[in-house]
């Protein structure tokens, strides 16, 4: 009888594991998409994103919540969209989980120092931003965030990706990241390790035919007590 209300509870703290009132720290840091039909790319106009970037489902499961990823990616540069206007229809992707094809949760953009104005310059003149999806379905529950980070053109050029984009996005993300960063009284230690072999090399299928490397960066992300 516990476990439907137990359910409806993790849902309300952005699908970490909920003990009573304590979030659980997962098991695993995610799940290989393609292991459950999914994919390393969501869907784009023009082909798939690179999902370059994973916050693993091992950081601690504050991070893991809407609002948690909301102040970690402040904390690291990023904010909502300008006045919380969003530009464009959705991405979606498939992370292999049970859920199938899905919308992304959320977009961060560059703030420029400025979380409350910050991200309409981005939108303006460029800059990096990153798409989060959660992986919480009941075929792979890591509560793993994947984030396709890229770096994009001005207004002018119509926010197109720049060359070279995707693997700059993703770099210039993990740099803004890595060590201990702090936002909203909360400081974050973070570690990355880049993993190969989830995602090819090249730019078949991907978004504007721009070439990825097949890196993608596995963040654990942990806030200090």
């Amino acid at each position: 009888m516990l476990a439907a209300p137990l359910a409806i509870v993790a849902l309300a703290y952005g699908s970490a594991l909920v003990t009573g009132l304590t979030l659980q720290k997962r098991a695993v840091d995610f799940f290989d998409p393609a292991q459950g039909g999914g994919s390393m790319f969501d869907n784009a106009t023009f082909g798939g994103e690179p999902l370059n970037v994973i916050i693993s489902g091992q950081s601690d499961p504050e991070v893991l919540t809407d609002d948690g990823i909301a102040n970690f990616a402040k904390a690291i540069g990023f904010s909502k969209e300008c006045l919380g206007f969003h530009l464009g229809a959705p991405q979606t992707a498939n992370l292999g989980d049970g859920n199938g094809s899905v919308n992304q949760t959320i977009e961060f953009r560059q703030d420029f120092g400025n979380d409350v104005l910050g991200t309409c310059l981005e939108s303006l003149v460029g800059g990096n931003h990153f798409r989060v999806f959660r992986q919480n379905g009941p075929q792979a529950n890591s509560g793993a965030l994947f984030l396709a980070a890229s770096k994009e053109e001005p207004a002018s050029q119509n926010h197109d990706i720049i060359p070279d984009g995707y693997n700059i996005g993703r770099d210039e993300l993990v740099a803004s990241a890595v060590g201990t960063k702090s936002h909203g009284g909360i400081t974050y230690n973070v570690v990355a390790k880049n993993i190969t072999g989830l995602m090819p090399a090249g730019s078949e299928g991907v978004n504007h035919g721009i070439a990825v490397d097949g890196i993608v960066t596995l963040l654990t992300v942990t806030i200090q007590k």
